[in-house]
């Protein structure tokens, strides 16, 4: 989620903030984000269930009132986690997304899942298979052995391993959405 060329916090504190708002209000007459209006505005189409299942709880990460919509301060507050936020900021956010079913622990299979969803609707491929990366990082950072990663054991683990932490920043690098944000704004202006 770190900034990519073209993409800085800058550029996002220099865009007129009445831009942002007409984005999204024009984008979301209702002012407010529902979650198909959501997969449509980040073209997100054709999903597996699995895919879908990801999206869904991402959209529920950034719902943070829970009210079954985002709105436009919410979609800000997103932005700013995605360009500005710091690593235990993002690794708080990216626990809540990885524990799909709101436990308190991630397992094996929602590891999995969720790294088979990111690679699906980031059309990414990678040397090692998601089954194999699941593996590791619960060979890595599940102390306990429980087969379940808690808040601090996923927050701690993540933090020593520098490639864990790499690729989990990476895997889920939305700048590329607010690339494509900004582009309309300025094809808008």
């Amino acid at each position: 989620m770190g900034n990519s060329p073209g993409t800085s916090v800058e550029e996002l504190q220099a865009c007129e903030s009445h831009q942002w708002y007409r984005k999204f209000m024009t984008e979301c007459p209702s002012g407010v984000l529902t979650y198909y209006e959501f997969k449509q505005f980040f073209g997100l189409r054709n999903l597996s269930e699995a895919s879908n299942a990801y999206v869904l709880t991402m959209f529920s990460t950034f719902d943070m009132n829970g009210d079954g919509y985002i709105d436009f301060m919410e979609y800000v507050a997103a932005l700013s986690l995605v360009l500005k936020g710091g690593v235990q900021q993002k690794l708080r956010w990216y626990f809540k997304l990885y524990d799909v079913d709101r436990s308190g622990y991630i397992d094996q299979e929602e590891l999995l899942q969720i790294i088979k969803s990111i690679r699906a609707i980031n059309g990414t491929t990678s040397e090692i298979s998601a089954e194999n990366f699941a593996n590791m990082v619960f060979e890595k950072i599940d102390v306990d052995g429980d087969g379940e990663l808690s808040y601090d054991e996923f927050m701690e683990g993540i933090q020593k391993d520098e490639m864990l932490l790499t690729t989990l920043t990476e895997s889920l690098d939305l700048t590329h959405i607010v690339s494509k944000i900004q582009e309309e704004l300025r094809a808008n202006t």
